[in-house]
């Protein structure tokens, strides 16, 4: 899944967060619905303008986001 080309972040939407195809739903409004227990058809007809690629995108999108997370430890970094 290329989430590329339909996660979109623009500063002055929505705070900065990953949106769906420029819209004002973000990944976070996906995956919260997902984790609550909706399913993916009961997503669709509850927002009929999305589709499954832009569900899978937001599964896709935080996965990569998740693979890339770096924890730093602060006292190791600083230590002198």
């Amino acid at each position: 899944m290329q989430y590329r080309d339909i996660i979109t972040i623009e500063p002055g939407k929505r705070g900065g967060k990953p949106c769906i195809r420029g819209m004002r739903i973000t990944v976070y409004d996906i995956l919260g619905y997902l984790a609550s227990g909706m399913s993916c058809q009961e997503i669709l007809e509850d927002f009929p303008y999305l589709t499954k690629d832009d569900i899978f995108a937001c599964l896709s999108f935080a996965a990569d986001r998740e693979r890339i997370t770096t924890v730093v430890n602060l006292n190791e970094a600083f230590a002198f």
